[in-house]
């Protein structure tokens, strides 16, 4: 097997108050907040980056639900990959700050994204 190079580089989590989520962490564990709007927060200073993402509270939040986010040099290589072993893509690339991104889920119905600077 190669060392293909995507690795995890990004947590996201749902939370029904991402500013009651911001002021938890930074009180109780010094984290740092970069804030992408009134529904989306990054962090940083807590061993793996992330970010807190508006999301309703129901069955698939109540327990955390987060979403794990795999770095790519190369979209397209990684997107046939997944899609060559069996996975779906659930969501096509799309722009955001810093970046492009897909998200698809795994034979098990998981999800996950791959996200790139390239």
């Amino acid at each position: 097997m190669s060392d293909i190079g995507e690795k995890i580089s990004y947590v996201e989590l749902p939370a029904s108050d991402p500013a009651a989520c911001k002021r938890f962490f930074s009180e109780v564990f010094g984290w740092r907040f970069t804030d992408y709007g009134p529904d989306y927060c990054s962090f940083s200073q807590s061993g793996v980056n992330g970010g807190f993402y508006r999301a309703p509270l129901n069955s698939s939040t109540t327990n955390g639900g987060a979403l794990v986010v795999l770095y790519s040099p190369d979209l397209a290589g990684a997107e046939a990959r997944i899609t060559a072993a069996g996975g779906a893509i659930c969501k096509p690339v799309f722009s955001f700050p810093g970046g492009r991104r897909f998200h698809f889920t795994d034979p098990c119905g998981n999800e996950w994204a791959v996200w790139s600077d390239q």
